[in-house]
């Protein structure tokens, strides 16, 4: 089944992924989510926007966030 980023947001992150993360992380992954949502252009665009809008916000390098999407991506994949 896919996932819809709009379910993601109001369902909340759940995954074996996610779980692992610290919470800071955890709550940085929520607010980037939120974000993306909100961004405008076209995917990667509004993917580079919130990555920079977030870490900026919580004051952590922008690798947190691209190190969990490749985690994530390779997760659901089933390449890890």
């Amino acid at each position: 089944m896919q996932k819809k980023l709009s379910n993601l947001i109001s369902t909340g992150v759940d995954t074996k992924t996610f779980n692992s993360l610290p919470p800071l992380h955890k709550e940085v992954v929520t607010d980037f989510f939120k974000v993306l949502e909100k961004e405008k252009g076209n995917m990667v665009e509004r993917v580079e926007a919130a990555v920079d809008v977030v870490s900026d916000h919580h004051n952590v390098n922008t690798s947190v966030l691209y190190n969990y999407i490749e985690k994530e991506v390779d997760t659901q994949l089933g390449e890890k």
